[in-house]
């Protein structure tokens, strides 16, 4: 259960975050939508303890997970996995090792300068990338790869973590239509099928109607809507972005085609 109560974030004078509350009982998939700078990144950061909150309460299974401090945090760091728009993953690195670093906290500073895992640790990364159609990939170099592969590869990295939330910040900003339901069709499925919880920032109406269970809207660092998908009406959209909701809900449609099928070949990799 995730009760998030009177959060706020300030930058000086100003709320980047302004007194957000709401609860989410089970593993739901939350699309937060918003303008720029409503506030949805910093949220979401705050929540990964990347950013600290200037006041209020994140209350993950009855533990406030702001309150935490040093090796606590950083192993809520651990149950709470973070993908980001850019990727950041290392470029030169081959697919198979980012996907690893996302168990880089729990090896010894001697692993981690050699590069040394445990074949079971191997054998579950690529297990995890054969899973998101990419164990092919696994041996190449990250930057080798497209936008939306590389998305993938940090959906996995973050899988590899065994989290118990996903945060997703605008996964799919930066991605072809094409790419953006692979991808989108990978973090559904990985919230029905593993339970996991999934609170995704998204910059298209369209893609949260499909997707969220449930839609909170984010204006000026408040919370201006929380519903169902089936709620985004007009007149809600115009809350949500302002005076133009009919040209932002138009502009940031992205046309997300019928389902397609990902390229899912296992790569048959020799382990060392």
């Amino acid at each position: 259960m995730l009760d998030v109560k009177d959060v706020t974030r300030m930058f000086g004078t100003k709320a980047a975050v302004d007194r957000v509350s709401f609860s989410v009982n089970g593993p739901a998939f939350v699309g937060i939508i918003g303008r720029s700078g409503a506030g949805k990144s910093t949220f979401l950061r705050m929540m990964n303890r990347l950013t600290d909150a200037t006041s209020g309460q994140i209350i993950v299974d009855g533990t406030d997970i702001l309150a935490l401090r040093g090796a606590k945090s950083r192993a809520w760091q651990s149950q709470c996995a973070m993908i980001f728009q850019q990727f950041n993953l290392v470029p030169r690195m081959d697919v198979a090792s980012n996907v690893l670093h996302g168990i880089l906290n729990r090896r010894s500073t001697t692993q981690t300068m050699f590069n040394l895992w445990p074949r079971a640790d191997i054998l579950r990364a690529l297990e995890i990338l054969d899973r998101l159609g990419i164990a092919e990939q696994a041996p190449k170099r990250a930057e080798a790869l497209s936008g939306g592969q590389q998305q993938r590869v940090a959906i996995a990295r973050a899988l590899m973590q065994d989290p118990k939330i996903i945060l997703a910040d605008e996964p799919i900003a930066s991605l072809d239509p094409m790419n953006a339901q692979i991808v989108m069709d990978a973090l559904k499925r990985i919230n029905v099928e593993d339970g996991r919880m999934v609170i995704a920032n998204l910059h298209t109406l369209d893609t949260a109607r499909r997707y969220c269970d449930r839609v909170i809207g984010m204006r000026d660092g408040r919370i201006v809507f929380d519903g169902t998908p089936e709620q985004l009406s007009t007149g809600v959209a115009r809350d949500i972005y302002g005076a133009d909701a009919s040209f932002n809900e138009s502009a940031t449609s992205t046309a997300i085609p019928a389902d397609t099928t990902a390229d899912r070949n296992y790569a048959d990799l020799m382990l060392s």
